[in-house]
């Protein structure tokens, strides 16, 4: 019988915020699952690059057996099969599944792991609450917002632990500054933000309509996006190109800065969302996500303004992909790699850096695509994660408050291609005084496929 996890509230997200601040750099690994009597049985959707990635975090710290892995990609799923072999304690290749819901049927997972493309994530969340285990889900949640509605819906009504890969909170350099800058006041009132993105990260290509390879289920990868004419894998990045699965650079990188500053600040959801921009300069690709967008999160008393390109130079070469907090005592600008509070006027700047774990963990040094930087993030949300479902408690990224910054992202979204601002009410379920933007709270899905809702979760 496992301990039922209580609803999400705001106090639970004040504990898990507290929890991790003793988790942090200096406390984290004292906790120890890697020693448990009865290793957890795990399970993968999605043998990716990220996918596996945060399965290899989890394998680092704690006693798991990987028994099963899913990927729509045979080649992609075979290569997993064996690198998981090398790297789990017993030796064993985990079982393989070309369809996630007969990997789900076995119900024999203590954890799964969704490192799937966007488009699906809500939907396999919610069938991987079903099946009894508890979920680590790759960000954002989802791709509407009645999907992230319906998926914090399930989590209530299944009572398993959520962690949602949003490890900024979890990135040690970064507890750092919000407990020795922000929370300890340096910074004054807070009442303007600065987020952005400045990464060429657009793919820009034109390939050519193919035939599908027969080691690929495209159909199946589609799942409940259109079915767009197959113009090679879409792996890695080429999906991203498109808002069929995703909801471009605002979905992608934004959800992770407007989800840090949330936390730091301990922010709930924006009063009000604007948003302009569109493809302005890039416009000879196959891509339809917007290169250059500005939107604004309002808060009380704080604006946190948004901005990405995909071309031309960053606004700070320092911080490309970056937060900045504003306050009347000072300013705290903080990223991956590293984070720097200068005062107003007179005073002692703060430098912090990125933390790595190379002589902990050498395994790192060798692993293919591992972004080092992150490495020790992830590790410690997986710490937090476990802990989580030890005690029967919220994780420091529970899925209520993952569904905030995702669907504010989306909101965005919308409201950029309605040219006006939208206020959500999450209570009704409805953009105030807005029935069209309402109607676009849900995606329609490809027939065949059944769009998930809150109110199946009663």
């Amino acid at each position: 019988m496992h301990k039922k996890i209580s609803s999400i509230t705001r106090r639970n997200f004040i504990k898990g915020t507290s929890s991790l601040m003793a988790l942090s750099t200096f406390g984290a690994y004292g906790l120890d699952f890697t020693n448990r009597e009865k290793p957890l049985r795990v399970g993968l959707i999605g043998t990716g690059w990220y996918g596996k990635s945060d399965l290899f975090r989890l394998i680092q710290v704690a006693n798991v057996e990987v028994v099963s892995l899913c990927d729509v990609d045979q080649h992609m799923l075979e290569e997993a099969g064996k690198l998981i072999a090398l790297r789990q304690k017993s030796k064993i290749k985990p079982r393989l599944y070309a369809d996630y819901k007969k990997m789900l049927a076995e119900k024999d997972l203590d954890i799964v792991l969704v490192g799937s493309p966007d488009h699906w994530h809500a939907l396999q969340g919610i069938d991987v609450l079903k099946s009894g285990a508890h979920l680590y889900l790759q960000k954002p949640i989802s791709v509407d917002v009645m999907e992230g509605e319906a998926l914090v819906a399930a989590a209530n009504k299944y009572g398993k632990v959520v962690q949602v890969g949003t490890q900024r909170k979890s990135t040690p350099h970064l507890v750092e500054a919000k407990k020795n800058i922000v929370d300890a006041g340096l910074l004054g009132k807070i009442s303007h933000v600065e987020i952005c993105c400045y990464y060429h990260m657009r793919a820009n290509d034109n390939p050519s309509v193919q035939e599908v390879p027969d080691f690929f289920n495209y159909d199946m990868w589609t799942g409940p996006a259109p079915l767009r004419p197959f113009d090679g894998l879409p792996h890695r990045g080429w999906w991203r190109a498109f808002m069929e699965y995703g909801n471009g650079i605002m979905g992608d990188m934004c959800v992770h800065m407007l989800d840090t500053v949330r936390w730091m600040l301990d922010l709930g959801w924006p009063k009000r969302i604007s948003s302009t921009g569109g493809i302005y300069v890039q416009k000879d690709a196959k891509s339809n996500i917007a290169d250059t967008q500005t939107a604004i999160f309002e808060f009380d008393e704080l604006d946190c303004v948004w901005n990405h390109r995909s071309w031309g130079t960053s606004s700070d070469p320092e911080y490309p992909w970056s937060f900045k907090l504003y306050g009347e005592k000072g300013t705290l600008s903080g990223d991956v790699m590293k984070y720097d509070f200068v005062p107003t006027g007179k005073g002692e700047k703060i430098h912090g850096d990125v933390i790595y774990e190379r002589q902990k963990y050498p395994e790192d040094l060798t692993e293919k695509g591992i972004e080092l930087h992150a490495a020790p993030a992830t590790r410690a949300h997986m710490l937090d994660f476990l802990s989580a479902i030890e005690n029967g408690t919220q994780p420091i990224a529970n899925i209520q408050q993952a569904h905030i910054s995702t669907a504010s992202c989306i909101l965005a979204n919308m409201a950029m291609k309605l040219e006006r601002p939208l206020v959500y009410d999450q209570k009704q379920m409805i953009v105030v005084n807005d029935p069209e933007a309402t109607k676009l709270l849900q995606r329609s899905y490809r027939e065949g496929w059944e769009h998930p809702l809150p109110g199946m979760f009663k």
